[in-house]
């Protein structure tokens, strides 16, 4: 099968092409595409961490499967004007309020703020804490790549997404999503489709604790990208785990 390969800056320039076409084998999926062209152009592998592949204009997970006809990209970080953007992981508490004055400046005339806080009930039950664990450097690049196509997406400034790890008490931050731009709009739909993707795409997961047991809450599968619709978030599922919290 045959697919077309797209390069931008940075990763354009250790190439030395903007785009090709190439020829894979039935099934071949994204990161065997990625390998073939370390391999020939041994720059790409210094920059792996800060690369975003995209296919057909969307985010991609290493093992999403390739098709004839699709449109690869690989995205260099994007240059240009002010970018205090954020992601990050952290076992401590999210200093919203700080995060979000580091990322305004002058020209922006907006910025949204969301925050997820742990309630104290789920489903009818009281809830004594939760737990968040993650694959933390997948996390951390998946959250780089909703950053980028939100920034692509939306005439945005600055972006910054945390999430925290272990454990967290009732009215604690778990998440904090800031969006910085020059009009409102702008800042809101940007935050809401943040908020919506990390919950679709990120490999963290929660375990929420109540006085008769636990439970993981768990979401879609991992690489379908929520469309911030009603309705579309994936649905929760329940895994019991019986005893003492």
């Amino acid at each position: 099968m045959k697919v077309k390969v797209l390069f931008f800056g940075i990763a354009r320039d250790l190439t030395g092409f903007s785009q090709e076409f190439v020829e894979l084998g039935e099934g071949e999926q994204l990161d065997s595409l990625r390998r073939l062209y370390e391999l020939r152009f041994p720059g790409l592998s210094d920059m792996a961490r800060s690369l975003v592949a995209v296919v057909n204009q969307e985010i991609a997970l290493p093992d999403e499967p390739l098709k004839e006809g699709d449109e690869v990209a690989f995205l260099p970080p994007v240059s240009g004007g002010r970018d205090c953007s954020f992601y990050y992981l952290t076992r401590d508490a999210i200093p919203t309020r700080e995060l979000a004055a580091r990322l305004k400046a002058p020209a922006d005339g907006a910025v949204v703020v969301f925050e997820g806080i742990v309630r104290n009930n789920s489903r009818g039950r009281r809830t004594l804490y939760l737990e968040y664990e993650a694959y933390e450097a997948m996390a951390v690049r998946t959250m780089q790549a909703i950053g980028l196509a939100l920034r692509t997406k939306f005439p945005i400034d600055a972006l910054g997404m945390v999430h925290r790890l272990g454990r967290l008490e009732i009215g604690e931050t778990s998440v904090a999503i800031i969006v910085t731009s020059a009009h409102r709009q702008a800042a809101f739909e940007a935050c809401h489709e943040a908020i919506n993707r990390l919950k679709q795409t990120v490999p963290i997961w929660k375990k929420e604790y109540f006085e008769d047991g636990s439970v993981w809450a768990e979401g879609s599968a991992l690489g379908r990208e929520a469309e911030g619709l009603p309705g579309k978030a994936g649905r929760k599922a329940e895994i019991e785990v019986p005893g003492k919290a």
